[in-house]
């Protein structure tokens, strides 16, 4: 039962660490553990391994590179490889439909056009030419977005909801994020590539535990493995429980077992991305906005007694909000003005 220990323990430490970070994400603690954390390290790794490792971050994470869309498509292959060399000769054998078992791969060729979507399109770069039309699509809130601010590298005047990209160097209209993972930024014009994109790779990691999930117990039952009986260390006769079939079918099927273990653990950090991405876009909102929105409202707050509270001026109502995401409103404004 060894191997169950530890990987109970490590899906429980990445599971535990991401909602640490999640929690601690728009706190001062990050700042003050990633501090911390910073010294610790500053007496434990040499100075030139510093400095390398500091390069390695600045290129990965602070340039366009293509690195993380190679580590993408490379999983994303191992992944399928090992489900159509382990799973689908087995799957078949056993006269699962083959309506299920083809589902991983639609998905995947709907996931693989939105990514490249994602990748190759225009997030809405602020340029001399639409810089007017851009400045009257959302209000100023003359909190976290004022009037009359110009970002210094692009020269330009800044539209509410806008924001510069350092890693792209532009300024993007209704600015997400920078996603390393399509190494391009999520704005207005391409968001909704961006959430089919998600929708679709979750979908496919789910749909790919739930076939290798059916295809174990479905096994189990045809060689009624549950009813079979074993003799201990100790000489005693058990009944096989579900700790022992789970050790069983690892031995016997390691490699299935454990890519069913990574797409559960997939599939668990997906959802919960993708749960937060539709709650921004169901009260409209961007990753930015969501991020600064506490911290920039009270930082222009007067120090009074009740704290302020952060308003969202732009949310009009769940299908409004929706509706933004698939058209985007600077097109809406084009269209009234033709």
């Amino acid at each position: 039962m060894d191997f169950l220990v530890l990987f109970l323990s490590y899906l429980a430490l990445v599971l535990v660490g991401v909602v640490v970070i999640c929690f601690c994400w728009k706190t001062q603690y990050m700042n003050g553990l990633g501090s911390g954390g910073a010294q610790i390290f500053s007496y434990i790794i040499p100075e030139c391994l510093q400095r390398a490792m500091l390069r390695l971050l600045h290129y990965l994470f602070h340039t366009r590179n293509y690195t993380f869309i190679i580590l993408h498509l490379v999983l994303q292959g191992m992944i399928y490889i090992e489900y159509t060399w382990e799973i689908l000769g087995y799957c078949q054998e056993l006269e699962v439909s083959l309506y299920y078992l083809l589902q991983p791969y639609l998905l995947l060729i709907v996931n693989l056009v939105f990514f490249t979507l994602s990748c190759v399109s225009n997030p809405g770069t602020i340029t001399k030419e639409n810089e007017s039309s851009f400045l009257q699509v959302y209000e100023f809130d003359e909190v976290m977005f004022p009037k009359d601010t110009r970002c210094s590298p692009c020269d330009l005047r800044k539209p509410a909801r806008s924001k510069h990209c350092s890693v792209c160097n532009r300024c993007v209209h209704r600015f997400d994020h920078h996603c390393v993972w399509v190494n391009n930024c999520i704005g207005a014009w391409n968001a909704r590539y961006f959430l089919i994109y998600l929708l679709t790779l979750t979908a496919s990691a789910v749909t790919m535990a739930i076939v290798c999930t059916v295809f174990l117990v479905q096994l189990v039952v045809w060689s009624d493995l549950y009813l079979e009986t074993y003799v201990d260390d100790l000489g005693h006769l058990g009944v096989i429980d579900i700790v022992f079939l789970i050790q069983y079918l690892f031995l016997t099927f390691p490699r299935i077992v454990f890519m069913l273990g990574f797409v559960v653990v997939l599939s668990i950090l997906l959802g919960g991305y993708l749960c937060f991405a539709l709650y921004l876009v169901a009260t409209n909102q961007t990753t930015n906005e969501w991020y600064r929105g506490d911290r920039t409202w009270c930082q222009h707050c007067p120090h009074v007694a009740e704290p302020c509270i952060y308003r969202n001026i732009h949310s009009h109502g769940f299908w409004s909000n929706l509706r933004e995401i698939f058209v985007p409103a600077a097109a809406q404004e084009e269209r009234k003005k033709k």
